[in-house]
């Protein structure tokens, strides 16, 4: 029989931490995050990570688990997550996984594959230096015709990701993204119950728009300044996370702080609408709409399907 496992996804901003943790305390879980920014150590705010408070008693994994310096892959979450998931279920509790990255929650719910694909160097350091003169949106736009699927999924400021998959189309003429196709993608070894939170769009980019301006009053740039003391720069991956990346252009001297704060609005905005376009694609989404259910009827749904099915 079957383990169950629950996932709670969304857009930036929609509450997903706050009801998983409500989920975790009735219903005897522990969380997996699926963020690809609170994996990271000493970046807090501009990730806006769950603190201890918040966590009230409940076990978090995959938060704080690498320094900002170490690169990271869907395949090294994979690892991490496959990890996290049987310590959960061989302590008797339920694993719930919480987060805004789909490939992530993808990754341990679905049978992906992760292509071995020989690996070209030179075609890789040719990619790299391209995009370091001619910017990360001109090496992301080679996708489009070879890949369009992976243009769509791949954000162009990750850089090493939208390589991986040019580098991979070129060597196997096939694209990336038919490495987790097939009619048996959506097997996993465990129940899954998936659900994701949704609200009305504008009421959504407010409350986007405000999350920023509490992470400035809570001091993002001075988290920023700190992580460029202690090495992290923009020639990193880590560095390249909305909020992040904005504010050291304004520490480089490139825009105004009202500027970088303007950007890191609509690129949170900008993903929340790419974080949606991803969930409604998934067949197993089951989408709550806050703006027809309060929180109570939101746990009381999960809750009921969780210890009746």
């Amino acid at each position: 029989m079957k383990k169950k496992l629950l996932v709670i996804g969304g857009p930036t901003a929609v509450g997903k931490t706050d009801l998983s943790i409500k989920l975790a305390k009735k219903l005897n879980g522990e969380i997996i995050s699926a963020d690809s920014m609170q994996i990271y150590r000493y970046m807090d705010i501009g990730s806006a990570k769950v603190t201890k408070d918040e966590m009230d008693g409940i076990n978090h994994y995959l938060i704080d688990t690498i320094t900002p310096d170490v690169p990271f892959s869907v395949a090294d979450f994979k690892e991490y997550g496959d990890k996290a998931l049987n310590e959960i279920i061989a302590k008797g509790n339920l694993p719930i996984i919480s987060g805004g990255t789909g490939l992530y929650i993808n990754s341990l719910t679905c049978n992906m594959t992760f292509t071995e694909a020989e690996k070209d160097e030179n075609y890789r350091k040719y990619l790299e230096n391209l995009s370091i003169e001619k910017g990360n949106e001109y090496v992301h736009e080679m996708l489009k015709e070879c890949d369009p699927i992976s243009y769509e999924e791949i954000h162009p400021n990750n850089r090493k990701r939208v390589i991986r998959a040019l580098e991979v189309f070129k060597l196997t003429n096939k694209p990336f993204s038919s490495y987790n196709a097939g009619d048996d993608f959506y097997y996993s070894n465990y129940d899954v119950y998936y659900y994701v939170l949704t609200m009305d769009r504008e009421m959504l980019y407010k409350r986007i728009n405000r999350r920023v301006d509490i992470m400035m009053e809570k001091g993002l740039l001075d988290e920023c300044i700190r992580l460029k003391e202690m090495g992290y720069n923009s020639d990193i991956q880590s560095m390249q996370g909305i909020g992040y990346k904005e504010i050291l252009y304004y520490l480089e001297g490139k825009i105004s702080l009202n500027e970088a704060i303007d950007m890191i609005k609509q690129g949170s905005r900008n993903y929340a609408k790419r974080q949606l376009t991803w969930f409604r694609r998934d067949k197993r989404c089951v989408f709550l709409d806050k703006d027809t259910l309060d929180d109570d009827e939101i746990l009381d749904k999960v809750i009921n399907d969780m210890r009746n099915n």
